[in-house]
């Protein structure tokens, strides 16, 4: 997957019957029936394009996993492994040979209407204007209009206000201090809905996302949500990178629970609760927040490096809370298209990794968090720099060691006793009689 040319195909499998592609071009196929993601696969020149009965192949397998999935008769809703797989409740044999097969995909494709107007969607946003214009854009062509959008600008000279001017239905917030932490906490303080769903700036929403998402919460007894993220392009080296080695946002296309009792299971190796998704693409009833606080603001972008959605998430679990990773809310993201902004951000996930993993220990005491510091992620660490070593792909040694760098930064925050002694945020005034 190393050549210059490279795309991205959408293929409807209940529409397609053959492939006419011969663009001659590496190619990430994402599969899909109607409105509802099955799957992807990479796929070099001389496999293309996919024959008939390769296309009857992936509609059969994909078929066979979102029914089992999604089908309560069947066993579902599946519960995350402790890689944060699906743990599936029946066999691929089973599964095909069960009865009516297409037509009960089409009736788990059909597409929701649901009403999204106790969704507030928060975008947090710092200097990227054109990006936020067609983040924007992409919300507003949302088949299920959300009750309001927020625009949080997290830059020092209020920037985004010029870009937001030209979206009249969006409320706009300045928030000066720096931190996404603080940015999604003052729209959460800004939201009055009941649900409220955060994306990002450099993310574009497929139209059915808020639809999706309130379709999703009406239906499951879950506290938050996560969708599936997508790369928007891959038009660079790094882009596919990230994506193919570092592996993007997660590939899993269908719904998992992770409950207490995932967290239990991870626990004792430090609860892998970034297995559950993406802060591009969560959403949390309001709740959430008055029973187990804000966003960390040590965490995150603009403080600590990231890591900040997944420790609130460490938290809900550990309160007794349940997330759904629903991939029928689906984002497209922009992945970084340079080196350097690629090093960067693996650096940052690190450090923030290592600093989530320090407040989770301070705040429960689970000595997990520690062995992941220090046994797990050296381990993890001498294992990608072999592989790289004999097998490639280039690239993969400077990656390994942003991430590295990220990591010995990230070992200060044990020795910050002033730091390890704050805590995360709680509301002092609780918002839950706002929503409606």
């Amino acid at each position: 997957m190393n050549g210059d040319a490279f795309r991205i195909r959408h293929i409807d499998l209940e529409a397609t019957d053959a492939d006419a592609d011969t663009n001659g071009t590496a190619s990430l196929s994402i599969f899909w029936w109607k409105d509802l993601p099955l799957g992807m696969k990479a796929s070099l020149p001389d496999e293309l394009p996919y024959t008939r009965a390769r296309l009857r192949q992936f509609a059969a397998e994909f078929s066979a996993a979102q029914l089992a999935a999604r089908s309560t008769s069947l066993g579902a809703p599946l519960r995350a492994t402790y890689e944060g797989w699906p743990k599936s409740a029946l066999s691929l044999t089973a599964a095909l040979g069960a009865k009516g097969l297409i037509d009960r995909l089409d009736e788990l494709a059909t597409a929701s209407y649901a009403s999204a107007q106790d969704i507030s969607v928060v975008i947090c946003t710092r200097d990227r204007g054109p990006a936020l214009a067609e983040c924007l854009r992409s919300i507003a062509r949302q088949r299920s209009a959300p009750g309001e959008v927020i625009i949080v600008d997290n830059s020092r000279d209020g920037n985004a206000r010029r870009v937001c001017a030209q979206f009249p239905e969006v409320r706009y917030v300045h928030e000066a201090r720096p931190g996404l932490s603080v940015a999604r906490t003052a729209g959460v303080h800004a939201s009055r809905r009941a649900i409220i769903a955060f994306t990002d700036d450099d993310v574009e929403v497929h139209a059915g996302w808020t639809a999706e998402i309130a379709r999703a919460f009406a239906e499951r007894d879950v506290e938050a949500l996560t969708g599936l993220v997508l790369p928007a392009r891959l038009d660079t080296l790094a882009q596919r990178r990230f994506q193919f080695d570092m592996g993007g946002f997660g590939s899993t296309f269908v719904p998992l629970v992770f409950d207490r009792r995932f967290f239990e299971e991870t626990r004792p190796n430090g609860s892998h609760v970034w297995k559950i998704g993406a802060g591009a693409n969560m959403a949390f009833r309001r709740s959430v927040f008055a029973r187990v606080g804000l966003f960390d603001e040590r965490l995150g972008a603009g403080a600590a490096g990231c890591s900040e959605d997944s420790e609130l998430w460490y938290r809900l679990l550990a309160a007794g809370g349940a997330c759904l990773y629903e991939p029928r809310a689906v984002v497209f993201h922009h992945h970084r298209s340079d080196w350097p902004g690629l090093r960067r951000q693996m650096r940052a996930y690190m450090k923030g990794h290592v600093a989530a993993l320090v407040v989770q220990y301070d705040n429960f005491g689970d000595r997990g968090n520690i062995v992941r510091i220090w046994k797990q992620l050296p381990a993890y660490f001498l294992r990608t720099f072999l592989r790289a070593l004999f097998e490639g792909p280039p690239g993969r040694i400077r990656i390994l060691a942003a991430e590295v760098e990220g990591w010995l930064a990230g070992l200060q925050f044990l020795l910050r006793f002033g730091w390890r002694k704050r805590r995360a945020l709680r509301p002092q005034i609780l918002v839950e009689e706002r929503a409606g």
